[in-house]
């Protein structure tokens, strides 16, 4: 079933449908796509919306209504290997990934496949991993943005002493496939992604209509994957190619993502602006409201600054 999973507590944005299309290796990859509205008058553009690691569309549905009353179209990924798009594994649960341009080749064809349906201009919005994601396509060239907004991006991810050398002994050794833990079950009080406990239960009342959305621990080859990645871009000059305006958000109290290497990225972009949302966990765009409204102030001032 690949189809909108449906929560009264979680309104889908008007008019959006899911979507299927063949991805890298014809793995089947779900995409939603909602029109901009049209009591907006003209549509404002599109807006694509790259999820992080362990996220998938439904998530996203409010985010997806914000930009829409804002005159946009919106179209949502569930990345190859999590939601309701195919996994890479037989343990459904195992976050896994060979490499990175799975993700940005994935990302390129859904551009593609909507086309003509996705009017211009393009605004990339991007979380965690989603951003690391969009951050390579925009570096490679893979898809062209117009502006693009990240919100706490895995641009470096936070591993224990030895960590990395440890993953890559154990993928080259054939563990790849193997998740690097198993955690315990999350509740409210100890988690690290949100203060605002109505819009942690959304996702907790997805996952149980509907438990295939779920995705655990990320494997060891996820793990090097996503090292090599965010080294690219590091690398002089890597990202002298991203000249559209770029908003980047940090949380002021996160967990899971390494915020010095947003400083340095940041450096490197040419037309860059960085904010920092105190007091917010991982999820700004899943947090209070008064921290969410900092976010969208931003991205409402990128707007303007890419003259959209």
């Amino acid at each position: 079933m690949t189809g909108l999973v449906h929560a009264p507590d979680n309104p889908v944005p008007e008019l959006a449908e899911a979507l299927v299309f063949d991805g890298p290796r014809k793995r089947t990859v779900r995409m939603m796509y909602a029109p901009a509205p049209s009591r907006h008058g003209q549509p404002r553009g599109t807006v694509f919306v790259c999820p992080g690691r362990t996220e998938f569309i439904e998530k996203y549905f409010e985010v997806a209504r914000d930009l829409q009353a804002r005159g946009f179209a919106v179209a949502i990924f569930d990345w190859p290997g999590q939601g309701l798009s195919d996994r890479f594994l037989p343990d459904r649960l195992a976050g896994h990934v060979d490499r990175f341009e799975t993700f940005v080749d994935t990302f390129r064809m859904g551009v593609d496949q909507l086309g003509a349906r996705a009017p211009e201009p393009h605004v990339i919005l991007a979380h965690s991993m989603g951003g690391g994601i969009a951050l390579e396509a925009l570096r490679t060239g893979a898809v062209l943005a117009d502006a693009a907004a990240f919100s706490a991006p895995m641009w470096g991810i936070k591993l224990p002493p030895l960590g990395g050398f440890i993953a890559r002994v154990l993928r080259g050794f054939g563990q790849g496939a193997k998740p690097v833990n198993t955690p315990g079950p999350e509740t409210f009080e100890n988690n690290s992604v949100t203060h605002d406990r109505g819009r942690w239960e959304v996702q907790q009342s997805l996952l149980r209509r509907n438990p295939a959305l779920a995705l655990s621990a990320p494997t060891w080859g996820w793990i090097v994957a996503s090292l090599d990645v965010t080294a690219r871009f590091k690398a002089p000059g890597a990202l002298d190619g991203v000249q559209c305006p770029v908003l980047t958000a940090s949380a002021g109290e996160e967990k899971l993502v390494d915020n010095a290497s947003h400083e340095i990225v940041c450096a490197a972009l040419p037309k860059s602006t960085h904010i920092t949302v105190e007091g917010a966990y991982h999820e700004i765009l899943m947090e209070t409201d008064e921290k969410r409204d900092q976010f969208w102030t931003a991205f409402d001032a990128l707007l303007d600054k890419a003259g959209i």
